[in-house]
């Protein structure tokens, strides 16, 4: 940092990496709380000798320069923190004094903390905060970044995990990377060769993607991926507190299905079929909000009390997820490096395609939503948490709000309770399930032999949605299934 570089940062009202200190004669003792935020987030520099009154800065100078900087390093690097740091030194001489200037780098063994760990604290805009408990708890949980989901479970074994899941899932493989060498390996081999099962115990991550509901509920007792879609702007504006919130699936398998055909029905994209019966769905913004999907499901620490969530508000989708990456975004979107907090599940994800081999997926997720409403989509990155926002185009945001849940809305004058919501929610569900069940007859009519698992991978819905919607068309009339699971065939009413 020069003379002029430090000049100009007087007159910068920004002050996320800079804080200065009058220490005209001694370290002063608020020094260690930014001590310990800089190095629990992303660093910066402390300067003595000036001093700040409201939006003006004036430079007193040190009076024992060289005392004050043995001092300050000394307890930098002694018994005051519970690890040594080693800032960069700068001195500046003005007319008005000497002003020191120490760079405080970010820590890779957080939190960071003075005498004990209750003196943690973090920055926030250009202050210093003292982290909460469950900020204190994140930052030790980040030092086992990568690590924590690939652990085995002790009292486990394959019986824990969920057979259907496991099908599906070769069935996926085999269908959308059928060169894949797992594809020949048996459900043993493809357990253990993906780590979801290691030397007989099955590992966090394995759970977490294959388990069965009991299973990670006993491990995880609140373990759930929340959608919910709110008719408004935010929550202050919507007259009811959602109009559709998703049922709990089984594993993380299961959710990624769900979820993404309800975010999918949210972009109002038309359901075509190719020439050989598969979905077509060359859709950019597709891609970023799959993307998106995914690399939430990827890197969740699913060991915080916070659990992912996706708000679907009338102008926007938002992604929040526990956790935050190792490195700023910045630096991930430009290095386009691959730093997963959960490997295993990373892996799955990659195996079927649905991930990218490197990085984060951020230029998909950027190129693919800027190809569709001309704006980026926002990153946000907390001490124990990111965000991802994706802001709706103007001509969506008028087919969203001219539908169902606005006309609810309004019939009531505004005036909505409980109930209404629940009414609300159901007709939005029993509207989901007409598409659904338009889709099965659409895919039945070209090839009348398909199976249920084909069309849970098609549509994009569970196997047990597929299964309901089959049986309403059947008690409708509307399909016919004859003879065995094996070698038989539907027949529609239009056949």
């Amino acid at each position: 940092m020069t003379k002029e570089e430090l000049i100009q940062r007087l007159d910068d009202l920004e002050w996320e990496d800079f804080e200065v200190k009058r220490a005209k004669t001694d370290t002063p003792k608020n020094a260690r709380e930014t001590v310990s935020a800089f190095s629990n987030t992303s660093g910066g520099w402390i300067i003595f000798g000036i001093s700040q009154n409201g939006k003006e800065f004036k430079i007193t100078g040190v009076d024992n320069p060289e005392k004050i900087e043995q001092d300050f390093t000394s307890s930098l690097r002694g018994e005051t923190y519970n690890i040594k740091i080693t800032p960069e030194c700068v001195k500046h001489k003005f007319d008005e004094g000497v002003v020191l200037a120490f760079k405080i780098p970010p820590s890779n063994k957080k939190p960071v903390y003075f005498n004990n760990p209750k003196n943690t604290f973090i920055r926030t805009a250009s202050g210093d905060q003292r982290a909460t408990r469950e900020e204190i708890d994140a930052m030790y949980r980040d030092q086992a970044y990568g690590t924590m989901t690939s652990v085995t479970i002790a009292d486990s074994d394959i019986s824990d995990l969920n057979k259907h899941s496991i099908e599906r899932y070769r069935d996926y493989l085999s269908r959308f990377n059928p060169s894949h060498r797992y594809t020949k390996f048996t459900e043993k081999e493809l357990l253990e060769k993906t780590q979801v099962v290691i030397q007989g115990r099955v590992s966090y991550a394995g759970l977490l993607f294959f388990g069965k509901e009991d299973s990670i509920q006993r491990r995880f007792p609140d373990f759930r991926i929340d959608l919910l879609e709110i008719p408004g702007t935010s929550y202050a504006d919507a007259k009811i507190r959602f109009t559709f919130r998703l049922e709990e699936q089984e594993n993380l398998w299961e959710y990624y299905f769900t979820l993404f055909d309800r975010l999918r029905q949210r972009l109002n994209l038309p359901f075509q079929l190719s020439t050989e019966g598969f979905a077509i769905e060359n859709y950019p913004q597709l891609e970023a909000i799959r993307e998106a999907l995914v690399n939430m499901l990827m890197h969740a620490d699913y060991f915080s009390p916070g659990k992912s969530r996706i708000r679907i508000f009338d102008d926007r989708i938002e992604f929040w997820n526990p956790g935050s990456p190792p490195k700023s975004i910045e630096y991930l979107i430009k290095a386009d490096i691959t730093i997963p907090r959960n490997p295993i599940i990373a892996k799955l994800f990659r195996v079927v395609k649905l991930a990218e081999n490197a990085g984060f997926g951020f230029d998909k997720m950027i190129g693919g939503w800027s190809q569709y409403t001309k704006n980026a989509p926002e990153f946000l990155k907390d001490i124990d948490s990111t965000t991802a926002i994706f802001n709706f185009p103007i001509e969506l945001i008028r087919t969203l709000t001219n539908g169902l849940d606005t006309e609810l809305i309004r019939s009531k004058g505004g005036k909505t309770s409980e109930k209404t919501s629940e009414k609300t929610s159901e007709k939005t569900s029993e509207k989901t399930s007409e598409k659904t069940s338009e889709k099965i007859l659409k895919l039945i009519l070209e090839n009348n032999k398909i199976t249920i698992l084909e069309m849970t991978e098609l549509i994009g819905v569970t196997q047990r949605s597929i299964e309901r919607n089959i049986q309403k068309l059947q008690e409708e009339n509307k399909l016919k299934r004859i003879g065995p699971d094996k070698g038989g065939y539907w027949e529609t009413k239009d056949n």
